[in-house]
């Protein structure tokens, strides 16, 4: 017999007369050389440091799930709720009203109602499209779902409000020192708020409601919901929120209202409830109004 083949049963010799001591006293089992445990070891040790990161970043956002919509029909319903409600109602509410009343131009405070009415119209007819849709009825769009007592909603808005201002202050100091633009559509805003009581009323209102509600029903509770069961939660934030964004039709204030949808975004994520974005919205719409008005 050979050295490689003696070796071999000698090895094989000892492994089996550990095996049989073993089964006779559990104290033998305790004997194992540490390199037949120290490499699993290791591999175990690895393996739960990255499942802890995974559910730390997982674990910020606690949206439910299974979401009230189809994951297939998200993208369709969005395409009528753009295409059928929020594009005609945007560009053509105010010629409609202004054929109606037979006045070509409107005046500031009857364009203030005008607008008020447009967008209630919108809203109550983008939550019948949503109800209508949803594979669970009736949907209950405040439902606060895997929300964790800590992460209070009120909390989490004022801290929004405080970090969205830090960065609106900056992304503003970016655009006007690169490229110099003015908004018609702020001009428009003050001149309506400066009209008249009835005027400013009801641009608070549309601003600093109706508006904040439509929008947190549609991309925060309907979109970014339905998105982020498919993908990371912060994938889905940005993608709703560049949608947020490109529905305001405003190429001047397209990178500030993504910053916005993302504030919003994570807002909703970290609490599950919609009241946090909807309230940190509803603060950041009333401060650009008073700095339009006094700004």
């Amino acid at each position: 017999m050979d050295v490689l083949s003696a070796t071999y049963c000698l090895t094989a010799k000892v492994d089996t007369q550990f095996q049989f001591l073993s089964s006779l006293n559990p104290k033998f089992a305790l004997q194992t050389p540490p390199s037949y445990r120290s490499k699993p070891k290791i591999r175990s040790n690895f393996c739960c440091r990255n499942n802890d990161h995974e559910q730390t970043v997982q674990g910020f956002s606690v949206l439910e799930s299974d979401p009230p919509w189809e994951n297939g029909s998200v993208w369709s319903t969005m395409g009528l709720y753009f295409f059928s409600l929020h594009i005609p109602l945007s560009f053509g509410g105010l010629s409609v009203v202004a054929h109606l009343l037979h006045q070509p131009d409107l005046e500031p405070q009857i364009k203030a109602v005008a607008i008020l009415v447009i967008e209630i119209l919108e809203l109550f007819s983008a939550v019948l499209l949503l109800q209508f849709t949803a594979k669970r009825k009736p949907v209950r769009f405040f439902e606060q779902g895997e929300m964790q007592i800590e992460r209070n909603w009120m909390f989490t808005a004022l801290l929004g409000f405080t970090l969205l201002i830090q960065a609106m202050f900056f992304i503003s100091f970016l655009a006007d020192n690169l490229v110099a633009t003015e908004d018609v559509k702020n001009q428009v805003v003050k001149e309506i708020l400066l009209s008249g009581s009835v005027a400013s009323a009801a641009c608070t209102l549309v601003y600093c409601v109706v508006a904040p509600l439509l929008e947190e029903i549609v991309y925060r509770r309907f979109l970014l919901t339905s998105l982020a069961p498919s993908m990371e939660w912060y994938q889905a934030v940005i993608i709703s929120s560049v949608i947020f964004s490109a529905a305001h039709l405003s190429v001047e204030n397209f990178i500030q209202l993504v910053v916005v949808g993302m504030v919003l975004g994570c807002s909703y994520c970290w609490t599950g409830d919609l009241r946090s974005s909807l309230v940190l919205h509803s603060m950041y719409n009333a401060l650009t109004l008073l700095i339009n008005v006094f700004g």
